[in-house]
C-alpha cells in the first residue's frame, strides 16, 4: 500500500514522503497512530501544496539561518558541568544542554534535534559541535566543558 509519512519513522521513511509499506502496518500500525495517509490523489494533491508552502516558508528563512551560523561559529560556548577532581564529569554533556547554554547565553534559540555531537562528552574540555540549521545551511559550534 503507498502512503504519505506524516513524521519520521525509522526504517520506512521521512516526513511528507511517499513510500510503499504492506497493507497489515499502514492500517494497523501507522495510519491509526496519525503517522500516515492513504496515497490517493486528495491526498497527494494537499502534499503538494503543503511542501510547496513549506518550502518557500524555508528559502526566506534562509537568510536568517545563515546569520545565525556567522554569529556562532566566532564564539566559544561554555557549559557547566559537575567534575571530579580527575577532570572526569558526572554524566556527560547533551545536545539539551548545549541549545540551552546557547539560548541563556547567545539568546538564539535552538532545537535541541539540530545539535549534533561528534563523541560522547565525559571530560572537561574543548569539543565542536555540528548544528545543521537548514539542509543547506550546517554550522560548527566550539564548546568549552567547564567545572561548576
Amino acid at each position: 500500500m503507498e502512503i504519505i509519512l506524516l513524521q519520521n519513522i525509522d526504517k520506512v521513511g521521512g516526513k511528507y514522503e511517499l513510500v510503499t509499506v504492506k497493507d497489515g502496518y499502514a492500517r494497523n500500525c501507522l495510519i491509526p497512530r496519525g503517522q500516515a495517509l492513504i496515497a490517493n490523489s486528495t491526498n497527494l494533491r494537499r502534499l503538494e501544496d503543503y511542501v510547496r508552502r513549506q518550502e518557500a516558508k524555508e528559502a526566506k528563512m534562509v537568510g536568517q539561518y545563515e546569520e545565525i551560523a556567522a554569529s556562532l561559529k566566532t564564539k566559544v560556548l561554555k557549559v557547566g558541568a559537575k567534575a571530579g577532581t580527575s577532570g572526569k564529569i558526572f554524566g556527560s554533556v547533551t545536545n539539551i544542554q548545549l541549545a540551552n547554554a546557547i539560548q541563556e547565553q547567545f539568546g538564539i534559540e535552538i532545537s535541541r534535534k539540530k545539535i549534533v555531537l561528534p563523541e560522547d562528552v565525559k571530560e572537561l574540555g574543548t569539543y565542536t559541535a555540528t548544528i545543521n540549521l537548514h539542509k543547506d545551511v550546517d554550522t560548527s559550534v566550539e564548546f568549552e566543558v567547564i567545572a561548576e
